[in-house]
């Protein structure tokens, strides 16, 4: 059964287009949008189980952490 996980992304303020660009060339990524609210950017991200995507984040292409470009993320994995 595949797995999904919706990653909801807060960025510091004038980069999230370049969040987006970065995250759209991470492997397991299948979309990636911006939005309106509290959060700038959406990405979904999707493997074999919550396992694979979980032991495997993206932090060796684009670091995720509570800084600049990204001030917060919020996973929240999902099954079909």
């Amino acid at each position: 059964m595949a797995a999904k996980a919706f990653v909801l992304i807060e960025t510091a303020v004038g980069r999230s287009k370049e969040v987006v660009v970065a995250l759209k060339e991470l492997k397991g990524v299948a979309s990636v949008d911006t939005v309106t609210g509290p959060y700038d950017v959406i990405a979904i991200v999707q493997g074999e189980t919550l396992n694979n995507i979980g032991d495997n984040p993206p932090r060796p292409q684009i670091p995720i952490r509570p800084s600049p470009p990204m001030a917060r993320r919020i996973g929240k994995p999902m099954t079909k």
